[in-house]
């Protein structure tokens, strides 16, 4: 809406700062003639924004890492670890066998998601002044019946706490909205069917036409953000040596929407960070 137009503005200067400059700004005419079921004052056009398959993706890049030798270890847990002799000894689990080992190294990358400042505060050594306060952020999607009148992603203005319930659609052009802001301290991933009420309130904002009844339960994720209710957004926290002191030691912290789309841009940083002289 016209309220919201200054926020936009300032989403195509921070873009084009970014080097995203394939921005069009678009009045509420234009918007229409692309998506004739649109309803806003202006919007932006990001012609390159599409969609991927993440599984697929996650399986090129595990083929990528076998072929240069890595090794995926699946059910294993690290329990707790230790800085010692210039190494990060992990001592680990095996949750199908109970058996524990441990494993010594000179790099260790935590991308642990929701896990990651957990993990960082088993560390044995490591300064807890680093390791950030995490709370979770539920995000619940729903699915429409039928077909949505739409060919591309739609984003609201963001909100605090998240992007705003959008329109993303899938391989199969199958519509989801989502995802909301459901701040918990369970990991519980089921989908509460009465939160579909306000998502028709905000979907309506953008889409005017939902029909009652037409939305159902699709899934959820739960975001690991660095800050909560009523703050303003935190940003990644890449700490490498240079923060913490810890050579070979790269934490990754509150790496939520969209660490999916940055994530091949944050490893070539984490590579570089972990560069001999890097520091």
């Amino acid at each position: 809406n016209a309220e919201q137009e200054p926020m936009l503005a300032s989403i195509l200067t921070n873009a084009a700062a970014c080097g995203a400059g394939d921005l069009t700004p678009l009045t509420a005419a234009e918007a229409r003639r692309l998506e004739p079921k649109l309803r806003g004052t202006a919007a932006l056009l990001s012609p390159a924004t599409g969609i991927i398959d993440s599984h697929a993706l996650m399986l090129a890049l595990l083929g990528d890492a076998e072929e240069h030798r890595a090794a995926l270890s699946l059910n294993t847990r690290i329990a707790s670890g230790r800085i010692e002799g210039g190494r990060i000894v992990l001592d680990t689990i095996d949750s199908t066998s109970g058996e524990r080992f441990e494993i010594a190294t000179a790099r260790f990358v935590n991308a642990a998601g929701l896990g990651a400042t957990a993990l960082a505060g088993s560390l044995d050594g490591f300064d807890q002044q680093f390791v950030p306060e995490l709370r979770y952020a539920k995000g619940n999607y729903f699915s429409v019946a039928g077909r949505a009148p739409f060919s591309r992603l739609v984003y609201p203005v963001p909100e605090p706490g998240g992007l705003g319930v959008h329109l993303t659609l899938d391989l199969d052009g199958v519509a989801r909205f989502g995802p909301d802001v459901e701040w918990t301290d369970q990991l519980d991933y089921r989908v509460d069917p009465i939160r579909g009420e306000r998502f028709y309130d905000e979907i309506r904002k953008y889409w005017p036409d939902l029909a009652d009844g037409s939305l159902q339960p699709a899934y959820s994720g739960i975001r690991p953000k660095l800050s909560g209710p009523g703050e303003a957004n935190a940003d990644f926290v890449i700490q490498d040596a240079a923060v913490h002191g810890v050579e070979g030691l790269v934490n990754l912290f509150g790496i939520e929407s969209p660490g999916l789309t940055s994530s091949l841009a944050i490893a070539d940083h984490v590579a570089q960070r972990l560069a001999p002289n890097a520091n």
